[in-house]
């Protein structure tokens, strides 16, 4: 929003108000079938599960995105994400620790 605000001797003083309402706000949270979709996997809750299950046990300090069953481009962004806290690091490291358990 922009609002003037006239001050005495005809000075104009424009302000700019970046407002994020709750609903922009929520555009930019991603969900875990999300980042499955975005990673090029199926997303579907069972899907994830099966994923999860197939995949879990990453030995300890082996990074996310180094794990043997990633392509390139999937390993690229995990990394990405994490390197540049993007709005995916959350979910990132949720896959983290869902298949380290």
């Amino acid at each position: 929003m922009i609002y003037n605000n006239k001050t005495g001797g005809g000075n104009v003083a424009l302000f700019l108000v970046n407002i994020l309402s709750e609903a922009d706000m929520e555009m930019h949270q991603h969900s875990m079938p999300d980042l499955f979709m975005q990673l090029g996997l199926e997303s579907s809750d069972d899907n994830i599960r099966e994923f999860v299950k197939t995949h879990s046990g990453l030995v300890v300090g082996t990074a996310l995105h180094e794990a043997f069953f990633w392509s390139p481009s999937q390993a690229a962004f995990l990394r990405q994400a994490i390197d540049e806290d993007a709005d995916w690091a959350e979910l990132v490291d949720q896959l983290d620790a869902m298949l380290r358990a």
